[in-house]
C-alpha cells in the first residue's frame, strides 16, 4: 500500500503542473492580445479603411469590457464555480477571436473586441484563482511565480507576434491563433481539473455593485485612454474620470451594506492585499509606458518595420523571464519586500539610461540595453505583487482576490500609456508625419522615460514601506496581516 502512495503522488503532482501549463496558455492569449494589435493596428486601418478613432476602439473595446468587468468575473468564479466560469470565458474569447479574424468591416471587428474582453474577464481571474486552489505551500509561490511571468513577457511576445502576423500571413492571425489553442483548453482541462462546485446553492451576486463596479473601471479607462490623445483638461476626458470617481465611491457604499458584496472591502485592508494590488499597478503602468513609448521610437524616429520592431521585444521578454525567476527565489528566501524594491530600483536605471536616445540612434545599442535593464526589474516586482496578494488570501475568496489584481493589471497598464503619451506628446505629434528620422524630435521622449524612471523610484520607495517583511507563508490559509 505504501510503495503504490509513491507513484500516485508523483502523477498527482504531474498532473497539477500540467494544469498550470494549461491555465497559463489560455491566460498567454489575453496577454498577448493586449498588445499584439497595436502592431498590426496600421494595416488593419488600411484594409477595413478604419478611421482614427475607429482605430482607437479597436484597442479600447477590448482594454474597457476587460477591465471593467474583471470584479465580476472573479465573484463568479466563486459563485458559481471556477472552472465553470474558465470555460465559459475561454469559449466566449475563442468565438470572439474567429469573429475577429473573419471582420470584413469596423463595426464587426469592434464588436468583437469587445466580446473578446467579456470573454477575458470571465477567463483571467477564474484560472488565477485555479492555479491559487490548486498549488499549495512553496509549490503555490513556483506556480503563482510561472504565472506572474506571463505578465510581463507575453506583452513582449505579443508585439513579436504582432509583427510576424503583419508582415506574413496577415493581421488576421493575431486572431486565429487563438482558436486552436482555446480548443484545446476547452478539450483538456475538464480532464484535469475538477469541477470545484461552491457546496449549496450558487450563492447571490451583487448586481447594483456589478453595474457599479463596471461602469467605475470602464469610465475610469475610458477617461485615461482619452487623456494620452487630448490631455487630462479636455471636458469629455474630464467628465469620463469625474464619473469614474463617484461611481467607485458610490460602489464602495453599496459594498459596505450588500450582503453578498462583489469585494469585501476588509479585503483591500489587508496589508498584503492592498501592497501587491499597488506594486501590479505601478509594475503595468510602467512596463505598457515602456513598451509604448519605444514601439513609437523605433517605428516612427528609426523607420523600423514591424517585425524589426517586434523582434527587439524579443530579449526584453527573455530578460522578463529571467527577471521572474531571480525575483521568485529573493521572494521565496527574502521575502517579497527586497525583490520589489530591487525590481523598481532597475526598472528606473534602465528607464534612465532610455532617456538619452538620440534622433538617430541605433536600436540594438541606444534601446535595447536600458529596455531590458527594465524588463528584468519587471520581472521581478510581477512576480512579487502576484506571491503577495494572493498567498495571504484563503480558497474562498481567491476568486475576488484575483479579480482585483487582475483589475490592478489593466488599470495600471491604461494609466501608463495615458501618461507618458501626455509627456512625450511634442515628439508623438512630430514622428506621425512625414519627416525623416533625422528630423524627427526626441525631446519628448526623453522626457517621458525620464518620468517613468521617477515613478518607478517613487514606487521603489512606497513598496519598501508598503510590502510586508519576510516570506509569504508556506499554508493555505489567509494571514490577516494590516
Amino acid at each position: 500500500m505504501h510503495t503504490e502512495s509513491v507513484p500516485q503522488a508523483s502523477a498527482h503532482s504531474a498532473r497539477r503542473w500540467w494544469t498550470l501549463g494549461l491555465l497559463c496558455l489560455a491566460q498567454f492569449m489575453v496577454i498577448l492580445d493586449v498588445t499584439v494589435v497595436n502592431v498590426a493596428l496600421p494595416v488593419m486601418a488600411d484594409q477595413l479603411g478604419l478611421q482614427r478613432t475607429t482605430s482607437t476602439w479597436v484597442v479600447t473595446a477590448y482594454t474597457l469590457c476587460f477591465g471593467g468587468l474583471m470584479l465580476l468575473g472573479g465573484r463568479l468564479a466563486d459563485a458559481l464555480g471556477r472552472r465553470r466560469v474558465f470555460l465559459a470565458g475561454v469559449v466566449i474569447f475563442t468565438l470572439a477571436s474567429l469573429a475577429a479574424g473573419s471582420a470584413a468591416s469596423a463595426s464587426v471587428l469592434v464588436a468583437a473586441r469587445a466580446v473578446q474582453g467579456v470573454g477575458a474577464a470571465l477567463l483571467s481571474p477564474a484560472a488565477l484563482s485555479l492555479v491559487t486552489t490548486t498549488f499549495h505551500g512553496a509549490d503555490r509561490n513556483r506556480a503563482l511565480g510561472v504565472w506572474a511571468a506571463l505578465g510581463g513577457a507575453g506583452a513582449a511576445f505579443g508585439v513579436l507576434l504582432g509583427g510576424v502576423f503583419t508582415t506574413g500571413p496577415g493581421w488576421e492571425w493575431a486572431f486565429f491563433v487563438n482558436i486552436p489553442v482555446g480548443v484545446l483548453v476547452v478539450i483538456a482541462v475538464p480532464t484535469l481539473v475538477g469541477a470545484g462546485r461552491p457546496a449549496g446553492r450558487p450563492a447571490r451576486v451583487d448586481v447594483p455593485g456589478a453595474v457599479l463596479a463596471t461602469g467605475a473601471v470602464g469610465s475610469l479607462i475610458y477617461g485615461l485612454l482619452r487623456a494620452g490623445d487630448t490631455g487630462f483638461a479636455e471636458p469629455v476626458t474630464l467628465l469620463a474620470l469625474v464619473a469614474g470617481t463617484v461611481a467607485l465611491a458610490l460602489f464602495a457604499v453599496v459594498e459596505r451594506i450588500a450582503t453578498t458584496p462583489l469585494v469585501r472591502l476588509e479585503m483591500l485592508a489587508r496589508r498584503p492585499v492592498l501592497a501587491g494590488n499597488v506594486v501590479m499597478l505601478g509594475a503595468s503602468g510602467l512596463l505598457l509606458a515602456d513598451f509604448f513609448l519605444t514601439s513609437q521610437y523605433l517605428q516612427h524616429v528609426l523607420r523600423l518595420s514591424a517585425l524589426a520592431t517586434g523582434l527587439l521585444f524579443l530579449p526584453v521578454a527573455l530578460a522578463i523571464g529571467v527577471g521572474t525567476h531571480i525575483g521568485l527565489r529573493v521572494v521565496g528566501r527574502l521575502g517579497g519586500r527586497p525583490a520589489v524594491v530591487a525590481g523598481f530600483l532597475l526598472v528606473a536605471g534602465g528607464a534612465l539610461l532610455l532617456a538619452r536616445v538620440p534622433a538617430d540612434g541605433n536600436a540594438w545599442t541606444h534601446v535595447l540595453p536600458g529596455f531590458a535593464v527594465a524588463g528584468l526589474g519587471l520581472g521581478a516586482a510581477f512576480v512579487a505583487a502576484t506571491t503577495t496578494a494572493m498567498a495571504h488570501v484563503g480558497s474562498a475568496e481567491a476568486g475576488m482576490a484575483s479579480g482585483l489584481i487582475n483589475m490592478g493589471h489593466e488599470m495600471g497598464a491604461t494609466l501608463g500609456v495615458a501618461f507618458v503619451s501626455t509627456v512625450a506628446a511634442s515628439s508623438l505629434g512630430a514622428v506621425a508625419g512625414p519627416g525623416g528620422a533625422a528630423s524627427a524630435p526626441v525631446g519628448g521622449f526623453g522626457a517621458a522615460f525620464t518620468a517613468t524612471a521617477v515613478v518607478a523610484a517613487v514606487l521603489a520607495a512606497l513598496a519598501g514601506w508598503l510590502v510586508p517583511p519576510g516570506r509569504p507563508p508556506a499554508t493555505d490559509q489567509p494571514v490577516f496581516a494590516h
